[in-house]
């Protein structure tokens, strides 16, 4: 009788589980909303970079058109209402011809050709532009690239660094506990106890300073509360899981089991909260650059954009606040779908 006993496979060819990344990428890859919404912000970032590089928007500031130039695929609807409105009949007054001559005819045709316009050559200037142009001639489209440059970075960077610090002091606190708990704890309670805005302004005294560095500061030493209640009570909850005890009795150390071990599982929080903390960050830039605390008078963000709108909306110019709300709605969708399709690939509790 032959011996049906067989040996062992090798250690090599023995089947290896895939890790919590690789199954969180297989889940992502097979969500088609995550990926276009993923391409949009990859999109926004490069464009970010490019007007970082000075590729792109470079001449924001010069005058390229008239006064309030209409976008150019809105000309026909904005001839058509003001056609449908008339103005009513005016009867000028003419004065009769006199023979009195001006006495300053000639040192007025001087002048007007001593002075040059602001923008050049008036007969140079454009009617019309792709989203229209600003008070001052500026190319609209232009401000709204330029813009994104400072509204996107300062929401990430601020999101990015109010994220990782309620990410890590909850880490610590819902870990550790005891007068450790407490310490955190009572900072959180200060800082939560403050009302928003007036933590942000009394900051912003603090520090007397403007730019973008300024406000990326302001709003990531005051937005990291909400991340570290979640946080702290996933850890609370995590640390006497049966995975966490098996860490520990293979020898595994306190920082291995906190950032290696229990942080892909609660990935889906930190994602969720930067998602909201950027879209929060961006509508205070508006906030802080409309009080004087944010971007400086030479430059440019979505925030200025919108404050600048408001006046236009006096005068029936609407194509700025279209196009920079048009602008942040795009980027600020695409990145929350993003995060939501992250959230799903990363939580082990959804079932795909």
């Amino acid at each position: 009788m032959q011996n049906t006993l067989q040996s062992p496979p090798a250690l090599g060819a023995m089947p290896q589980s895939e890790g919590a990344w690789a199954l969180a990428w297989r889940r992502f890859k097979s969500d088609r909303v995550g990926l276009w919404s993923g391409l949009t912000v990859a999109l926004s970032l490069l464009i970010v970079l490019a007007t970082l590089a000075g590729w792109l928007a470079t001449d924001w500031e010069k005058e390229v058109a008239i006064s309030h130039a209409p976008p150019s695929w809105a000309v026909s609807e904005l001839q058509n209402s003001t056609d449908s409105n008339p103005l009513p009949d005016v009867v000028l007054y003419e004065p009769t011809p006199t023979d009195i001559t001006d006495p300053i005819e000639k040192e007025w045709a001087l002048a007007q050709k001593a002075v040059k316009p602001m923008g050049g050559n008036v007969n140079a200037l454009a009617t019309t532009l792709p989203m229209g142009s600003d008070k001052w001639g500026r190319d609209v489209l232009s401000k709204t690239i330029k813009g994104a440059e400072t509204s996107i970075l300062v929401g990430l960077a601020a999101a990015l660094m109010a994220t990782a610090m309620g990410a890590v002091l909850g880490a610590v606190s819902g870990w550790y506990g005891g007068l450790v708990d407490d310490l955190t704890n009572w900072l959180y309670n200060v800082f939560h106890s403050i009302p928003g805005i007036l933590l942000i302004l009394a900051i912003a005294a603090v520090l007397n300073t403007k730019g973008t560095m300024a406000v990326v500061i302001i709003l990531g030493t005051t937005g990291w509360t909400g991340t570290y209640r979640l946080m702290r009570g996933e850890y609370l909850k995590h640390r006497h899981r049966e995975y966490v005890r098996a860490a520990d009795a293979i020898g595994a150390s306190n920082n291995r089991r906190m950032f290696v071990h229990i942080l892909p599982n609660v990935s889906h929080v930190i994602l969720v909260q930067f998602s909201l903390l950027t879209v929060s960050c961006i509508k205070a830039e508006v906030i802080l650059s409309f009080l004087g605390f944010g971007v400086p008078v030479d430059g440019v963000s979505w925030g200025t954009m919108l404050t600048e709108a408001q006046n236009d909306l006096l005068v029936g110019k609407w194509w700025q606040l279209f196009s920079a709300t048009l602008a942040m709605s795009i980027f600020v969708t695409a990145l929350s779908l993003l995060t939501d399709s992250l959230r799903d690939a990363l939580d082990p509790k959804v079932i795909h």
